[in-house]
């Protein structure tokens, strides 16, 4: 599938200042592995992040790529605090939220804001979609007034090419594409200034993924957003991405403009990536299927 718009770039200064949004210093997920029932012992650990650091500057698109298991989307969950860190940092404008509990989190996570994988699965289906994106406003104590919470949503919505009037409908009326929309609509309620998309488009349809793509594309341009990108597919990171790193076995083997990665890759595991992908060194604008 084709699209039509030209790559954001990480050096067009009216999307990137000076100074990281985000810092990850030497961040390490290791999961205990314990044997026995009642008096389990930890015999080991898997390392699902071993040592990651990374930083993800004003109005760029920062990807990261690996294979299933190369412990990207964990990466994001403890960006995003849905984990906590064995070791290491996350620092957000400056400030470590590593270790923040309780209301300082809270208010860092109006900051910091996640598109989920699957659009099924992350939408309630007991909930309207005004109810799903509402949530937030609710959570937050925002937009207590329902009349104007409902104009903020219906405006969502629209922002996202969605119609006000599927405000009191269900997700189950909706495609997956359009769960999605609905998703990205929750996820920008908060007005975050970074928004970590974990395989947002691999759940999807290859007819309608360049359409989710490319509103995240031009949602970022028109409010400025800052994107950790995460995604096992080298073409949509290729069109999406200012920067990539590529993950493997919880590391980060290699980082740099995505141009540099795709033609003079340094590390052997990239360039086994490029060479079992397919039309992975066509032009940029282009993402296939």
């Amino acid at each position: 599938m084709s699209t039509a718009h030209p790559p954001a770039s990480a050096a067009d200064s009216s999307l990137v200042s000076t100074g990281p949004l985000l810092q990850v210093s030497d961040l390490a997920k290791h999961f205990p592995i314990t044997r026995g029932i009642v008096l389990a012992r930890t015999v080991g650990a898997v390392k699902a992040v071993d040592g990651v650091s990374f930083e993800v500057h004003r109005g760029e698109t920062l990807g990261i790529v690996g294979e299933t298991g190369s412990g990207k989307s964990t990466t994001a969950r403890l960006v995003m605090r849905l984990l906590d860190a064995t070791s290491g940092q996350v620092r957000f404008e400056g400030r470590n939220i590593t270790r923040l509990r309780g209301a300082p989190l809270k208010a860092v996570r109006r900051e910091m804001q996640m598109i989920f994988q699957d659009p099924y699965s992350s939408l309630n289906p007991r909930k309207t979609v005004g109810s799903i994106v509402a949530e937030p406003f609710v959570i937050h104590g925002l937009e207590r007034d329902r009349a104007q919470r409902r104009r903020r949503v219906q405006g969502l919505l629209e922002t996202v090419g969605m119609s006000p009037e599927h405000y009191n409908r269900y997700p189950h009326e909706f495609s997956g594409g359009q769960r999605q929309r609905i998703g990205v609509a929750r996820a920008l309620a908060l007005e975050p200034k970074l928004l970590v998309a974990d395989e947002p488009v691999s759940a999807l349809d290859v007819s309608i993924q360049a359409q989710v793509l490319n509103l995240l594309r031009d949602l970022q341009r028109r409010l400025g957003l800052t994107l950790l990108f995460i995604s096992h597919d080298l073409s949509v990171v290729r069109y999406m991405c200012d920067r990539i790193a590529v993950m493997l076995e919880g590391k980060i083997v290699e980082l740099g403009p995505v141009e540099q990665i795709f033609s003079a890759p340094t590390h052997p595991y990239t360039r086994e990536l490029l060479a079992s992908v397919p039309g992975v060194r066509a032009d940029r604008r282009t993402i296939h299927g």
